[in-house]
């Protein structure tokens, strides 16, 4: 339950005892400290499994304790001792649990058994897994395959992925929306038209050779805190790091590494950012044009004056295509406007292009306060842009580097976990399997909102996620939910997509990748990708939480046997039971990414996946690197004019939650303690809109005439940019209209929704 709120300044670092004393409570609090702790040891380290929270990189050479804070967090959040059983739901109909917290459902522990709603009585009842896959089969069978939509988190390994798109497109439907449309599909859109492929060119060793590094809205201390590392050695060694981030976030002001003995005991810190420019919601684009118009005037002097080039004109020439016409569109800038729509000074965006200029490898890291705008793909294009001008591609310590959220989302992608026909590969999976895939793209997550609420998905199969918490318009997505026909829920836990009804629903519970997943007695292993693209393999390691359990691939197996006819060539059960031939599977249908797959997989620290553009080959239709631009300034042109009540929402994320998993109700780095209902305010806001700190205000968006609002928030005065203000999500999705999302890449644009506040 959430205790009295409290809001006060925090002063410590990140990391550090407040760290330390974070993790020890979690464990504690989910009731298994010693067995979380023995798992902890083996998380992220070769032979045993990959973190279940985020993507950062897997060293080969990992430290004594590879794991951060969240990280920690979700591992004794799986491993947690408490469990539900049929007598939870015997004692609870749906809509009592309509009623509980996000943080109140999860905590009640691991789901153990499968159930089935029972309409009549508004309960889960438990079913024989034989009887549910039987049931689901037939129910799918009865369903138009476009109106079903199979969904996937950012979890599940590269086994049960692959299987499980197998499985949509047998069925008859590319509708494959992941946590990607969410984050980072503006990453792979954007990317592939700069620099031909859609994920980031840098690799973790990429971090030693670094003298500078420019970060673009990400938070490294609760997001991937275990980045924190090669940050920290980055700085020792002298190098640069400049962030751009409206907040000013603690993983990137100060660290103390709670592995280091010496720091620990002496308070010693390292300083993160050398620069930190605290820019406006939806600044980036003009605090991009501003660096690369001041880089390229400093060029022409150069140019003029007969001295050293200061952008790379031997790799342009070679390797670019647009320059000319890029350089023309930055001169054209006026400074007074980058200025009024960055909300940094001349002289700042100066400082930082002249730190870039005068640094000889630099890496570009940026996160959903990229992606997450109107003009999201833009904004990965513009720092691409700025990179291509001093050649930072394709070098040691150089390139671009988005940060993934969940642990294989990208990696789900790479074998196949797509909408889009284009990126998947069809023609081979004809070839191997001989049936005829589907040839029309299908629903990514906005599309299957608005199909959720249209009335044209008729049936929603979920491989983990909390996908009704996680997309916008949560109201209307939520009076649509009941009328589906069929929900079908892969999870570990209980959430929110669970106790709203379908017309028929089933939960089934499967293993967690921490735990020992055994087939006929056979321990097996599984794959996931990191956000720079290496695959490792992740061991089980503690004994699963009730012998009623199955794991994903057994789960996804029963389904396509119920569903699909049968096929020589697909061996569901076989696959079930034995994830090598999944993975040779995979090798077959993409043999230039994953040769000697079983071979390779327990390689330390991963083998990589083949990246064109790290090698300067460009797959994009020049044949090279593409300066690529926006005509605007204004990252989220069609937000309503400007009225002088009018703020810029910016969701966020506190050190207590990942994703939409709530491990409590404080973020410490924040100040926040026993609640997450505050909106955080400049102090001449607060007192230009006649409000007060700590009065109880609703937020309603005015992106279009439809009302939408959430209540209950408390007004808190804290450092960020006048006209913005922010609050944390899942609890502010409500506010997003559906159609708010990225041009072509569809991501929802959650870091700048036009609101007004009411006391």
């Amino acid at each position: 339950m959430a205790r009295d709120a409290e809001l006060k300044t925090y002063d410590g670092p990140a990391g550090g005892w407040g760290s330390a004393r974070s993790v020890a409570g979690a464990l504690v609090r989910d009731r298994a400290p010693l067995k979380s702790a023995a798992a902890l040891a083996k998380q992220n380290k070769p032979g045993g499994f990959a973190c279940v929270s985020c993507a950062w990189s897997k060293p080969r050479d990992p430290h004594v304790f590879e794991f951060c804070e969240n990280g920690a967090k979700a591992t004794g959040w799986e491993l947690t001792s408490k469990t539900i059983g049929p007598e939870f739901f015997s004692r609870h109909p749906l809509a009592e649990l309509e009623t509980w917290s996000d943080f109140a459902l999860e905590d009640q522990g691991r789901l153990t058994m499968p159930m089935r709603l029972n309409r009549a009585t508004d309960r889960y009842e438990p079913i024989a897994w034989d009887a549910a896959f039987k049931e689901i089969g037939a129910a799918l069978k009865a369903i138009e395959p476009k109106r079903a939509v199979f969904y996937a988190s950012g979890r599940a390994s590269l086994e049960a992925s692959y299987m499980y798109q197998l499985l949509a497109r047998a069925y008859g439907t590319n509708s494959l929306p992941d946590s990607s449309n969410m984050c980072h599909e503006s990453t792979s859109v954007a990317l592939p038209e700069s620099i031909g492929q859609p994920v980031g060119t840098v690799f973790l060793e990429d971090f030693d050779h670094a003298d500078c590094i420019l970060f673009f809205g990400q938070n490294v201390g609760s997001n991937s805190p275990r980045m924190l590392h090669p940050l920290q050695e980055a700085r020792k060694r002298g190098a640069s790091i400049i962030t751009f981030n409206p907040l000013k976030e603690r993983g990137l002001e100060r660290f103390i590494n709670p592995q280091a003995p010496t720091e620990m005991l002496t308070g010693a810190e390292t300083t993160i950012s050398t620069q930190y420019c605290q820019l406006k919601a939806g600044g980036d684009l003009a605090a991009l044009f501003g660096m690369c118009k001041a880089l390229i005037a400093m060029d022409d002097r150069a140019v003029a004056e007969g001295l050293r080039r200061v952008v790379d004109a031997d790799f342009i020439r070679e390797h670019c295509h647009g320059v000319e016409a890029f350089k023309d569109a930055c001169r054209a800038r006026d400074w007074a406007d980058l200025e009024a729509r960055s909300g940094l000074g001349r002289r700042e965006m100066g400082q930082a292009a002249e730190v870039y200029a005068n640094s000889k490898a630099v890496i570009g890291v940026y996160g959903m306060g990229l992606t997450q705008h109107r003009l999201g793909v833009d904004n990965v294009q513009m720092l691409m842009n700025l990179l291509l001008l001093r050649g930072n591609v394709g070098r040691p310590g150089a390139g671009i580097c988005p940060v993934r959220g969940h642990s294989n989302v990208q990696g789900q992608r790479t074998v196949g976990i797509t909408e889009k026909v284009k990126l998947a590969p069809l023609e081979k999976l004809q070839e191997l399997y001989g049936f005829k895939p589907p040839r029309e793209d299908g629903m990514a997550t906005v599309d299957a909102c608005k199909g959720v609420i249209d009335g044209e998905v008729e049936a929603f199969v979920s491989l983990g996620g909390n996908f009704l918490r996680a997309v916008p318009e949560t109201g209307a997505m939520e009076d649509a939910w009941r009328r589906l026909k069929l929900s079908v829920q892969i999870a570990t836990k209980l959430n929110r997509s669970h106790v709203v009804g379908a017309k028929a629903a089933y939960l089934l519970p499967c293993l967690g990748r921490i735990e020992i997943d055994r087939r006929d007695g056979a321990p097996q292993f599984v794959s996931v990708e990191d956000s720079t693209s290496h695959f490792h393999a992740s061991h089980g390691f503690a004994e699963p939480a009730a012998d009623t359990l199955t794991s994903e691939p057994a789960i996804i197996a029963g389904i396509a046997q119920a569903a699909l006819a049968a096929n020589p060539r697909i061996d569901w059960a076989a696959w079930a039971k034995n994830y090598s031939l999944v993975r040779d599977a995979i090798e077959a249908t993409y043999p230039s990414v994953f040769p000697d797959f079983n071979a390779r997989i327990e390689t330390p620290g991963g083998f990589p996946k083949p990246l064109a553009a790290r090698e300067r080959s460009w797959k994009t239709e020049t044949g090279k690197a593409n300066f690529v631009f926006p005509q605007a300034l204004d990252e989220d042109p069609d937000m309503p004019a400007r009225s002088p009540n009018a703020l810029t929402l910016i969701t966020l994320r506190s050190n207590d939650q990942f994703n939409t998993t709530v491990y409590g109700y404080d973020d410490r780095f924040r100040g926040v303690e026993g609640t997450r209902m505050v909106v955080l305010m400049n102090a001449k806001d607060i007192a230009r809109l006649s409000l007060a700190n700590g009065q109880t205000v609703t937020m309603r968006t005015i992106a279009d005439d439809r009302l939408r609002q959430v209540q209950g928030f408390r007004v808190t005065a804290y450092d960020i940019p006048e006209g913005c203000v922010g609050a944390y999500y899942p609890e502010c999705n409500p506010l997003i209209p559906l159609w708010h999302h990225a041009k072509v890449s569809k991501v929802p644009a959650a870091k700048a929704i036009p609101v007004t506040i009411h006391g």
